[in-house]
């Protein structure tokens, strides 16, 4: 995607200004459709093609990333000069499974750690098909575990990613839950992909939408991933996990997906589980446009919404510790 789209300009929209930008929206829509993964295309292909994409995008010359490991799963540990970071973001890069790593998705996950001025910590959990599920649960749990064995506080934890990342934050919410582990102060999800059964509406309704993603496109990946395995299981479709005692819920997806059902489903899902959910759904922008930001008012200003959230909920939970240390020291 070396397109010189991506080098223009961003104005800054002035507080109280919001942009409409459908000059932008239609540039991006088309240089998307150029670079779609041709049909067809096997793993090792599609692999190759999104590290060119992902690539094609640098770095903010104040980021830095560097390789650790978090119980036994390897991880980016990524910063931002000048921030000095007050909390952890644990984010999961998308790839439907099968493709992206930890590094690739540094970029957009940067962008998190600068709104809510955290350290993030991208995992690389281990992909399909070499690795099917459970591996990514496996190995996002295992991770989480160790940030809290190795003495960070669950309130000053937020869980972020994109697409399968997520929905495997939403399922690793889940997972820690049911294991009895505390559960960090919020997550954002960014266009989750939540339901591997494909029964979501705009899977048909936003087709000629989506510039990205196809049911035929998401089909073929499945089944690397399940391997054999039921896909409405709760920690591969968290569509369908109960979703009770779960911390507040970010989610943001754009109009132009054919993963935004799985979106309103999932917000659905945790309102009545009586989880606190903010549904952020923004027009004519496609599958994880949070990610274009550097060309996109739009991304740019759903950013700052969820960095604003994020960090709200993060000082709301060091509130909550603060209080019970402070009741358990006076009785």
């Amino acid at each position: 995607m070396g397109d010189p789209a991506w080098g223009a300009a961003r104005r800054i929209p002035a507080e109280g200004e919001f942009f409409v930008s459908t000059e932008q929206r239609e540039n991006l829509d088309a240089v998307l459709r150029q670079s779609a993964f041709p049909a067809g295309s096997d793993v090792s292909e599609q692999r190759r093609l999104l590290r060119e994409l992902l690539s094609a995008q640098p770095l903010p010359a104040d980021v830095t990333v560097t390789a650790a490991a978090l119980g036994g799963v390897p991880t980016a540990e990524i910063t931002v000069d000048g921030v000095e970071p007050r909390h952890v973001v644990l984010y999961f890069h998308g790839g439907v499974y099968v493709m992206g790593d930890a590094f690739l998705a540094a970029g957009l996950a940067s962008q998190v750690g600068r709104r809510t001025r955290a350290k993030v910590i991208s995992v690389d959990y281990r992909l399909a098909p070499e690795h099917p599920y459970p591996a990514a649960v496996d190995d996002a749990l295992a991770a989480y575990e160790a940030l809290l064995h190795n003495g960070t506080a669950p309130s000053d934890i937020a869980f972020a990613g994109e697409s399968a990342g997520g929905g495997l934050a939403v399922a690793t919410l889940v997972n820690a839950r049911d294991h009895g582990l505390p559960l960090p102060a919020a997550a954002f999800a960014m266009s989750p992909y939540a339901d591997l059964t494909l029964a979501g509406t705009t899977m048909d309704t936003k087709r000629e939408a989506d510039p990205l993603l196809s049911r035929e496109a998401l089909q073929a990946r499945v089944a690397d991933y399940t391997s054999g395995q039921d896909a409405a299981l709760a920690l591969i479709s968290p569509i369908f996990a109960g979703l009770s005692g779960l911390p507040p819920l970010i989610i943001q997806a754009g109009t132009h997906e054919v993963l935004l059902d799985d979106a309103v489903r999932l917000a659905r899902q945790a309102a009545t589980a009586d989880v606190e959910v903010t549904l952020d759904i923004t027009p004519g922008v496609p599958h994880v446009f949070q990610a274009y930001y550097p060309i996109l008012d739009e991304a740019a200003a759903a950013l700052d919404r969820a960095g604003q959230l994020l960090s709200a909920h993060l000082a709301g939970a060091e509130r909550v510790t603060a209080k019970r240390k402070a009741e358990r020291t006076l009785s």
